[in-house]
Order: structure tokens, then sequence, then C-alpha cells
């Protein structure tokens, strides 16, 4: 099943069970899919809803760190509850060891040998992830991989 009717389905159940939680985190995911849809005129690939998803779990997890600077422990229970009800669309994480070594991999196939080349292995190490991991935890890795090699 395509993950973007799956979580119709998810979506649709959440309502006639009333789980106004789950309804409103997954109408917000399907309105920034659609939107996405539009701006890309067609429909979006499993990769590209991936990111999505990543990017409305990273959307959370900043307004937490918000809501704890703000003492607001109720914002930040409603906003881990919208990460686990995210959570279960996205792949199962990987590991960091596992992280860096593909990391390791994909800098040995591109030659990189400094912050220069981070783009190039970037663009290589990005598919192969596949929602498995952020991109903003690969670049850390790949930084600190490039700055002690």
């Amino acid at each position: 099943m395509k993950l973007k009717n799956e979580i119709q389905t998810v979506l649709t159940a959440a309502m006639k069970a009333k789980d106004e939680d789950t309804k409103r985190t997954l109408r917000l995911l399907m309105s920034a899919i659609k939107l996405s849809e539009v701006e890309e005129r067609g429909e979006l690939d499993t990769s590209r809803i991936l990111s999505i998803l990543q990017k409305e779990v990273k959307t959370r997890e900043d307004s937490i760190l918000e809501a704890k600077q703000a003492r607001r422990e109720d914002l930040i229970k409603a906003a881990e509850k919208e990460i686990k009800i995210l959570n279960q669309f996205l792949p199962k994480q990987m590991e960091e060891s596992e992280l860096k070594t593909l990391a390791k991999q994909v800098i040995e196939e591109t030659g990189a040998t400094s912050m220069r080349d981070m783009g190039a292995v970037m663009k290589n190490l990005m598919p192969m992830l596949e929602g498995r991991a952020s991109g903003q935890h690969a670049s850390k890795i790949v930084r600190e991989l490039i700055q002690n090699a």
C-alpha cells in the first residue's frame, strides 16, 4: 500500500474513533503532502512523502525545545504525542553505528578529503537512507568523519 493511502486510512479510522489528536496531526500532514503535490504538479513518490514526514517530526522537536524554555509542559506533551503519531509512518530509524559505517563507505567511494567534498558525500548518502535517518543527523556524522580524517 502506498504511504499516502496508508496515512489516509489511519486518518479515516481516527475520524471514526473520534481520536482528535491523531485526526489533527494527520490532517496537517496530509495538507503538507497535498501542498507539495500542487507545487510539484503531480503525485509524490514515497521518498518525498518520507522527507515531508521527517520535516514534520523536526518541526515538533523544535517546538518541544521552545516549550521547554518557556516551561510549558502542556505543549511538550502535545508535541511528543504528535511525534509518536508521525513516527508510526517512518521506517525504523538507523542506529548511529550503522549510519557511520554507511557514511564512511560513501566518503571512500567519493574520495572526499575536505569539507568542500561534503556536498558530494551528502548527495550520494541521502538516497541510501530512505527516511531511516534525518539529513541533519547524517550531515553531523559526515562532518565529524571528514574533519577527523
